[in-house]
């Protein structure tokens, strides 16, 4: 499930963050352990008290020839599954440093303390609420915690474009990079989920059931999503039968061992329709970034999981156990059972949800206060691989294509003390003066972050054409070596574009200062500014030379 996460994760976003999604799944499991075992273990299967939380203890180290092993690892899993939802709404943007904070704090408290009222003995168990593996204990706190957390952390830089007034005009698209890893994770997710949901069944034929019911359901959701985004699209698309093959997962996950066929089947189809409402939603409505859809995902069909127990719970069901605080077998509403199953079903639903909610919020507040929670601009545009983890790319030797980002007419704010005439710097090339009239061509290297404002910058000065180069540069800054596993790394070349601009009428210097105010952060690299003199242009359609050729582009 781990490795699963990871990988959706890492392909449904953008190449030079790769690194450090992966990092980030890797410590979720692993910081989760360490704080599971300190106090999280305790707080969801330990002694009841008050039906509120479990005693803490330390019987893995007091007592741990007669320790419970099994649950243990068991319940750690599903542990590190909460925490890791989180990650998906919140990538590219994180401190790395933040983020391993409130991972401890879901895995050591607020993930124990509300698991415990479902599983471990708590007062919602008591009254016959019904979660079986997790659809609201698990994907929904996740995804309740994840909305809480980009919404807190405000959008990607160019993700929503805005007018004067700061309402959203536009939204913007970041496409995976590699969706072919995200669907290798998917795979993984899928074939985790029948341990995932199978592994608490007490019969051959109640893992029979529960593994039928968690294939039917989020196969029916992937046709309906295709089924949908074909027609309201114009093509099926296949991040979000991705997202909705998922959805189907999440949504089986509490009821998959106390409903049918039948029940599956609808469960599935309502699933594949709301994922694709759930990221309409987010992006067009609420404003909130979220990469990997996990809102959509986890939270929304978390919910809707939770509720169908209400609805499509049937005795029919192997090993079927239902029952209120009064021992009366219950049933859902669509299979005669009236609305009691499914009263309790919201309850522990709103409950759950507002605990996580109070509590997720508070943490993130007090992480913010004190360490910060969002990288800086700069950082977030060079990547997090390079900036919170030093390593130039997760795909060494590799050219990635340029991450275009509009930023309008927002600021860059300058992060360095290196003079801009030492970051950006121009260089008179040189010149062919025959007396004719002066025709220039002006050549930028910049990086590729920047080519979306330097052009923008360039049309405002009346500058209407320019071609635009991938190329490759290397070079290395004296005193700043880079490390990987102790061992220097030699200069790489790194990917840049260079802009070629020719022009007569608009002052060359106009065209310099445009250039250096738009590049210039205050670093070393930040461009390069070469300055042609040009002998003559030919226009070949027309045959015409000169100044009459290079009417109607500058």
């Amino acid at each position: 499930m781990q490795a699963g996460f990871a990988m959706v994760e890492a392909g449904f976003t953008r190449a030079k963050n790769t690194g450090n999604i992966i990092m980030k799944n890797l410590m979720d499991f692993c910081i989760g352990t360490v704080t599971f075992i300190l106090i999280g273990f305790g707080l969801l299967m330990g002694e009841d008290l008050v039906g509120i939380i479990g005693k803490p203890g330390f019987d893995l180290f007091t007592s741990y020839a007669n320790f419970n092993f099994s649950s243990f690892v068991f319940n750690l899993v599903f542990c590190a599954t909460t925490a890791t939802i989180v990650s998906g709404a919140m990538a590219e943007r994180t401190k790395f440093l933040s983020y391993c904070v409130y991972s401890g704090v879901i895995s050591a408290v607020i993930y124990p303390i509300e698991a415990h009222w479902i599983w471990g003995g708590g007062w919602l168990s008591q009254i016959g609420f019904h979660d079986f593996a997790g659809s609201c204990a698990i994907h929904m706190v996740g995804g309740i915690s994840a909305l809480i957390g980009a919404k807190i952390l405000g959008a990607r830089i160019g993700k929503f474009k805005r007018d004067k007034n700061g309402k959203v005009v536009k939204v913007g698209a970041f496409p995976g990079h590699n969706i072919a890893l995200g669907a290798l994770g998917v795979f993984i997710l899928w074939l985790g989920w029948y341990g995932f949901n199978g592994a608490a069944a007490t019969s051959v034929e109640q893992l029979g059931s529960v593994f039928l019911t968690t294939t039917i359901a989020p196969a029916i959701a992937t046709v309906t999503c295709m089924i949908f985004t074909w027609i309201k699209y114009g093509k099926p698309d296949v991040s979000m039968c991705l997202n909705a093959s998922l959805a189907g997962l999440v949504a089986i996950t509490a009821p998959c061992d106390v409903t049918d066929a039948f029940g599956a089947i609808v469960i599935g189809l309502v699933a594949g329709l709301l994922v694709v409402f759930g990221v309409w939603l987010l992006d067009y409505k609420l404003h909130i970034d979220d990469p990997v859809g996990a809102v959509a995902v986890h939270m929304m069909n978390g919910i809707w999981g939770t509720l169908s127990v209400g609805l499509f719970a049937t005795d029919s069901a192997p090993g079927y156990a239902i029952a209120n605080a009064s021992g009366q077998k219950l049933v859902g509403l669509f299979y005669g059972g009236g609305f009691e199953l499914l009263g309790l079903q919201f309850i522990g639903f709103a409950s759950v949800a507002a605990w996580t909610a109070v509590t997720i919020t508070i943490v993130f507040f007090v992480i913010k206060k004190i360490f910060g929670l969002r990288v800086t601009r700069e950082e977030e545009i060079t990547g997090l691989d390079a900036t919170e983890h030093g390593m130039p790319s997760a795909y060494a030797g590799f050219s990635m294509l340029p991450d275009y980002i509009d930023e309008g007419s927002a600021p860059v704010a300058v992060s360095g003390d290196v003079p801009v005439a030492e970051a950006v710097a121009v260089k008179k090339m040189p010149t062919f003066d025959d007396g004719t009239p002066k025709i220039t061509k002006v050549e930028i290297v910049c990086k590729e972050a920047r080519l979306e404002s330097l052009k923008n910058a360039m049309m405002s000065i009346g500058i209407t054409g320019m071609t635009v180069s991938h190329v490759l540069g290397c070079g290395v800054q004296k005193g700043k070596p880079e490390y990987y596993r102790g061992v220097q790394i030699e200069a790489n070349l790194l990917p840049k574009v260079q802009v070629d601009i020719v022009v007569c009428t608009i002052p060359v210097s106009v065209v310099i200062e445009t250039a250096k105010k738009t590049l210039y952060t205050g670093h070393i690299g930040d461009g390069k500014i070469f300055v042609y003199d040009v002998e003559d242009v030919v226009k070949v359609r027309t045959g015409e030379t000169g100044i009459d050729a290079m009417k109607n582009f500058d």
